[in-house]
This record gives structure tokens, C-alpha cells and sequence, in this order.
């Protein structure tokens, strides 16, 4: 194995912030060598030095022994370095083989485009990656998973011999991780270096071979992956100890009814869905990937259209045709895309609190009280521990479990009664993960009634007062939270496929 990469001493300044303080990384030929660290802990800054969108301010950096100095990205992929971003960069509208080469497509006599001399370059990048796809095929039409190979391919077709890959299995499930992860052996079996920063903890023992990591744009230390408690990389990572065993559930008995929800339908997405929830408690939906669980919550909260179902609030039926009548009913929804659907991500985090209940703050002549939310903002900041330079910091610029408690904080303000949280740690690190349990669970002791959607089995057992259980479109079962149900029990209920066929059925 030769040494690919080594950053020394590495400094980054950016207006008012030292973002990175004498960092230092090295990547081997053949190894995946996982950075890890809280969101803000400097990763992506290093990264993005590495593939030349930055350029350091201090230390030194080689490529295979000799000094480098990448001021573009092109200039990186000349020199063997490719970077996968979390966001996918591919335009839908062109076939798989033109978003590879876009820029450097082979050309013809008189500059006339090479399609068949196109297509073969693609096809042979995919055999080398034993990868079954046809270079023609349009890239909206294929997975997110089938994109994140495209996206492989396209840095592979640079030759690069070092393949940053962030967050690459955010978007995926078990199966399209499981061909990712075959993808990169046989990459690193090529002599290919991966640097892979994730914040599936789980993923490492799978994947990786050592682990760096960062805190706070300092480096912490280097571990080799096998031999290494998971505990203490995250140890690493936030400088504390986290323990996320499974709340105590409390006893409810007696305990209003706050949302009820019957014979809730939609096409084969949702079928005959029943289920309460009471105040102060928790409820988790567990379910594979399509069970329907997103569904479920969207026909709530009337961003999709329901074909059957009552919806009770506090013992009263409530008539749900919009996000504006779930509002108004007391309901908040937190969309597991919070860049999308739940932040204004071009406003500052004071517009983003106060977004949802603006008429709070507007005169009957249509003026905004701004000292109003500014203080409203600050009060919540404060709560939430949101850690932001001021309320006027714009939200795209916070981390993401920042941002997550900006949408929180939103919904507070409003003051729901019912708050869905639809994948509430998605893309977030583990410290920030144990911020957000504890605020949930602090709601629920005030009194409000929470639903939880998650797709990691940890989350929902270590959350959830009681488990709701999907398989495609019915509700299965509901388990016991706490310490009285395991993921064997969780599964079985999920894979029900069988009896969720006869339901289907039997609904047409």
C-alpha cells in the first residue's frame, strides 16, 4: 500500500471563524478511512481543500509524495482526486453516459458528438464496476441509489485513484447499502483510496478500516475501525460520554386522547390505517422503506389527500384538506426533507421561528412587529440551545441539527399540540442526536403528543413510548416501547408482507 494523500497541519480561515486548526489526515492505497466528527467539527472544510473548492490557509498537503496545491476542482481530478457530494450533482433531463463525460464527450470530424464511442467509455467504466446499466438510460428515471453509482462512475471516469464519498448511503436502504458497499470493495481491491464520511455509526465496522476524528476544526485522534468500540469513537467525537438507552415509559393511564386517527386510506399507500395517540406520550412508527409510514403522516397533515379516514383532535372530528387545517387544528409537521419543506434556507433564523405564524406578528395594516420576533427568536434560541452567531444568521448557514431545531422551534411558537417528526435525525451527528432525544422527550413531559418516524431501529426503540409497525401501507402492529421489545420483534411485524397482500386485496 502507498500513501495517497497527507495533510499536515492544515489551517482554514474563514470572516470571524478559524475553522480548521492544525488538521492533519493521511489515505492509503486500497483503504476506506472514515472521517467522522459533529456537524461544524470541520470535515467537509478538510474535504473541500482536498478537492480544491477551498484552499488552505496554512500546513501542507502531498498527493502521492509531491506537494499539491488544488485551486479548482478540475485541477484535483487531474490529479487523481474525485468527490461525491451528499447533494446529488446530475441533470435529470440527459442519459447516464452524457452526465459522466458532460464537457469531455468524444467528438467526430467537424466537432459532431461520438454517441457510439459515448456509450462504449460508460459501459466500460460499469464492467470494471460490475455494475448493470445501460448508458442510455435517462438519469430522473433511475434510483437514488442508481445515482449515487452514476455519480461513482462519473469521478471514476477522472481516473481517480482518491473518491471522497459524504454521506453516501443517507438516501439508501439495507439493499442499495449492501451494493454500495460492494462497489467500494472492489474499489479499494483496485488500489482505490476512500475517505467516507458518514453518521451511521453502524456503517463503520462494515466499511472502514481506520477512522479519523475531528472536533470543533481540531483532529483528535486516528483508530483503526476493527478494533475500536464504537463508544468511544463517539467519545471522540463530542468529548463526552453518550449513553442513548431507552427511555422509561411512563404510565399514561387516564391520559387525554389527543389524536385519533381511523380507517385512514389512500390508494395502496395507506390502507385502513387506526390509531390513538395520548397526550405526553410518544408514538414511533417503525416499517421498511415504502411501508408507508411518510404517507400516513402526510394524509395527516393534508399535504396529500386522503381517499377515506376520520381524524380526531382532543375527542373532536376535524375536517383536514390542507397543511392550513392541520395548522389551525393544532398539528405541526416536521418533513424528513427539512431544506425543502421545512426551512426557508435564503432567511435568517428569526424569519425562519416566526414563518408559521406570522400574523402574531403582523399589524392590522400588514407591518411586522420586528422587535417582537427578534425577541420571540432569542427566547427560543436560548431554549433550544441553538447555536447560531445571531438571529439573523441565515438558516442554510447552520449545521443540521441546528437547523432541525429551527423547524422545531417553529412549530413551538405555533403552539401544536401534536408534533410529527418525520425522520428527525437524518444527516445529523450523534452529539446533536442526543440533543434532539431530549428535547422530544422534555415536550412530551409538557404534555404534547409526538410521533416519531424513523427509519434506524435504535432511534424508534430508544424514543418511543409505544411502536407502530408498517409493511406497504398497513399498520401491522404496535408494540410495547422501552426495554419490553427488540428488533426481532420490530422486524417480524415489518416483513409481514403476506397479510399486508391480503389487506390490499381485499381493499380493491
Amino acid at each position: 500500500m502507498t500513501k495517497l494523500v497527507e495533510m499536515t497541519g492544515i489551517d482554514k480561515f474563514f470572516p470571524g471563524v478559524h475553522a480548521l486548526k492544525q488538521v492533519q489526515f493521511d489515505l492509503m492505497s486500497g483503504e476506506v478511512h472514515a472521517l467522522m466528527g459533529e456537524n461544524g467539527a470541520g470535515k467537509s472544510t478538510l474535504m473541500k481543500i482536498l478537492s480544491g473548492i477551498y484552499q488552505r490557509d496554512g500546513g501542507n498537503l502531498q498527493i502521492e509524495g509531491k506537494d499539491a496545491s488544488p485551486t479548482t476542482p478540475r485541477e484535483a481530478q487531474d490529479l487523481g482526486i474525485g468527490i461525491i457530494h451528499q447533494e446529488l450533482s446530475l441533470m435529470n433531463d440527459l442519459t447516464v453516459a452524457q452526465n459522466i463525460f458532460i464537457g469531455r464527450e468524444p467528438r467526430k470530424r467537424f466537432g459532431r458528438l461520438d454517441e457510439a464511442a459515448l456509450n462504449e467509455q460508460t459501459s466500460e467504466i460499469f464492467a470494471s464496476m460490475n455494475l448493470d446499466l445501460d448508458p442510455r438510460t435517462i438519469v430522473g428515471t433511475l434510483t437514488i441509489a442508481k445515482q449515487q453509482m452514476v455519480e461513482i462512475a462519473k469521478a471514476l471516469s477522472f481516473r481517480s485513484k482518491v473518491l471522497i464519498m459524504d454521506e453516501p448511503t443517507a438516501a439508501l436502504n439495507d439493499a442499495e447499502i449492501a451494493e454500495l458497499f460492494t462497489i467500494i470493495r472492489r474499489l479499494k481491491s483496485e488500489g482505490v483510496g476512500i475517505v467516507y464520511i458518514s453518521h451511521k455509526m453502524d456503517e463503520l465496522k462494515q466499511i472502514a478500516d481506520r477512522v479519523t476524528v475531528m472536533r470543533d476544526g481540531e483532529y483528535v485522534g486516528v483508530v483503526q475501525a476493527a478494533d475500536t468500540p464504537i463508544s468511544q469513537i463517539i467519545a471522540m467525537m463530542v468529548g463526552r460520554e453518550v449513553t442513548e438507552e431507552p427511555l422509561d415509559v411512563p404510565d399514561l393511564t387516564g391520559a387525554e386522547v389527543s389524536l385519533e386517527v381511523s380507517g385512514l386510506s389512500r390508494g395502496r399507500d395507506i390502507q385502513n390505517v387506526s390509531f390513538s395517540v395520548q397526550r405526553g406520550e410518544i408514538l414511533g412508527f417503525a416499517g421498511l422503506m415504502g411501508a408507508g409510514r411518510t404517507e400516513v403522516a402526510r394524509a395527516i397533515f393534508g399535504a396529500d389527500p386522503k381517499d377515506a379516514g376520520d381524524i380526531k383532535v382532543h375527542g373532536r372530528k376535524v375536517t383536514i384538506k390542507a397543511p392550513s387545517d392541520a395548522v389551525k387544528a393544532g398539528i405541526g409537521y416536521l418533513s424528513e426533507d427539512r431544506k425543502h419543506f421545512g426551512l426557508a434556507t435564503g432567511m435568517n433564523v428569526r424569519d425562519n421561528i416566526a414563518l408559521a405564524s406570522m400574523d402574531r406578528f403582523s399589524s392590522s395594516a400588514g407591518v411586522l412587529n420586528e422587535a417582537d420576533m427578534a425577541q420571540i427568536a432569542q427566547d427560543y434560541i436560548k431554549r433550544l440551545g441553538i447555536r447560531t452567531p445571531s438571529d439573523t444568521q441565515e438558516v442554510r448557514l447552520l449545521s443540521g441539527g441546528n437547523q432541525q431545531k429551527v423547524v422545531i422551534a417553529k412549530w413551538l411558537l405555533r403552539d401544536c399540540d401534536i408534533l410529527i417528526f418525520d425522520e428527525p435525525t437524518r444527516g445529523i451527528d450523534v452529539g446533536a442526536k442526543s440533543e434532539i432525544y431530549k428535547l422530544l422527550e422534555e415536550l412530551a413531559e409538557q404534555g404534547k403528543t409526538i410521533i416519531v418516524i424513523s427509519s434506524e431501529l435504535p432511534e424508534i426503540m430508544r424514543l418511543s413510548h409505544r411502536i407502530a409497525v408498517m409493511c406497504e401501507g398497513r399498520l401491522t402492529g404496535i408494540l410495547p416501547g422501552g426495554k419490553n421489545t427488540t428488533q426481532e420483534d420490530i422486524m417480524q411485524l415489518a416483513t409481514q408482507r403476506e397479510a399486508a397482500m391480503q389487506v390490499a386485496e381485499t381493499a380493491l
